[in-house]
């Protein structure tokens, strides 16, 4: 090795500093610092879609002068926020004979649902799967938190939350779980601009946690590490329905606390033969750790695990098989729908949105409409799961 060799540790921090300059850069382009990251509104039929009802319904409520006033468009197409649609729910649902039909989250005797999204491997679209569910849970009615555990904090980014920006002095559910001086639940909280979806950002302080664990297990100092997070989300518990887990691409420490937290697992699985390897390896780890903590007083009993096709292409005859393959060997295990891949989805996350988030008008409608179809399909079997769990029937 020559003597001006550039140090790995120096090249990769240069990187690093440049590429976050201009991601700062890009942000700041698309969101200028003054500006608050809004949601756009969603079309009488979008939001008539959502309620479950019919369009003419919604006109006659705007007509009789009942329920929030909505933006009215040029041909008087009209346009609701996601606060009116809230506002919607909470009016149509007093005057409904089922209860739940509107506002379906939790009731008295419901427990807290905590679905925690994971995959040994990245590129399953584990994130994407996650930030979905995520804001169609809060469109479609319940007050949900989700939780970045990831420490390259994907699902942060995508609500608008720059780790190295926004986070400079902690702010990330470590702040509550480590073990000396932890901080209030509550105080690491943030709002985003979907109406019903809060967050708890990531970033690397994560790591922190996986360097600790190891010094206090062996000073056997406290309770038990597994117990950390599910202790931290019963300090806010009262104020959800669901919440939903981004599990970084690894079995550490901190997936392991998400897993004993969890009353549901959510497996995201890219149907290709060496991703589903790799989930082989991934289980057969999981299955022996969690055994660990069972043993140790972990409470490991869940409501349902299920295993999601993500990113797949209908015309792919290997995919196809690897899903027949699937379904054989793990059969009500895996959701009925794929998520499928779509430049819709790919597009939609240059700018950091999702789905949800962006406005029709920027796809090709055959494009669109699949991808919306596909994952609504897919957030729709899992709605289904949590109003089991509950005791009723799956809507």
């Amino acid at each position: 090795m020559t003597q001006d060799a550039t140090r790995i540790d120096t090249l990769v921090g240069g990187h690093a500093a440049k590429l976050s300059e201009r991601l700062q850069a890009h942000r700041a382009q698309l969101f200028p610092p003054d500006a608050t990251r809004t949601l756009r509104t969603f079309t009488s039929g979008e939001v008539a879609d959502l309620l479950g009802v019919k369009d003419a319904y919604l006109r006659k409520l705007h007509l009789d002068g009942r329920g929030p006033e909505p933006e009215i468009r040029a041909g008087g197409r009209r346009h609701y926020s996601p606060e009116d649609i809230q506002a919607l729910r909470h009016m149509l649902e007093q005057g409904t004979k089922t209860p739940g039909t509107y506002l379906p989250g939790r009731r008295d005797d419901d427990g807290l649902q905590v679905i925690t999204v994971i995959n040994f491997k990245g590129g399953s679209g584990k994130t994407t799967t996650a930030a979905h569910l995520s804001q169609k849970l809060a469109l479609d009615g319940y007050r949900v938190l989700a939780i970045d555990l990831d420490p390259q904090a994907s699902f942060s980014a995508l609500h608008g939350f720059q780790p190295e920006f926004d986070l400079l002095d902690g702010g990330t559910i470590y702040d509550a779980i480590r073990y000396d001086d932890p901080v209030p639940m509550h105080d690491l909280i943030r709002k985003t601009y979907f109406t019903n979806l809060d967050i708890v950002p990531g970033n690397l302080d994560l790591m922190e946690f996986e360097h600790e664990t190891p010094r206090a297990l062996a000073a056997r100092d406290g309770a038990m590490f597994f117990t950390r997070v599910d202790a931290a989300l019963a300090e806010v518990e009262a104020d959800y329905d669901v919440v939903i887990i981004d599990c970084p691409p690894q079995l550490g420490f901190l997936t392991m606390s998400a897993l004993s937290a969890a009353t549901a697992v959510l497996v995201t699985v890219h149907p290709q033969m060496l991703d589903v390897m790799s989930m082989c390896q991934f289980l057969l780890m999981t299955s022996n750790l969690l055994g660990v903590v069972a043993d140790a007083g972990g409470d490991m009993s869940y409501d349902w695990l299920r295993y999601v096709i993500t990113r797949y292409e209908p015309g792919d005859g290997p995919q196809n098989q690897m899903v027949s393959f699937m379904r054989s060997m793990f059969g009500d295990h895996v959701l009925n729908h794929p998520v499928l891949k779509s430049t819709a989805i790919s597009d939609a996350g240059i700018t950091k949105q999702t789905l949800y988030e962006v406005e029709k008008a920027q796809f090709t409608r055959s494009t669109y409409d699949r991808a919306m179809e596909s994952i609504n399909a897919v957030n729709g079997e899992i709605e289904g799961l949590i109003q089991t769990a509950w005791g009723r029937h799956g809507t």
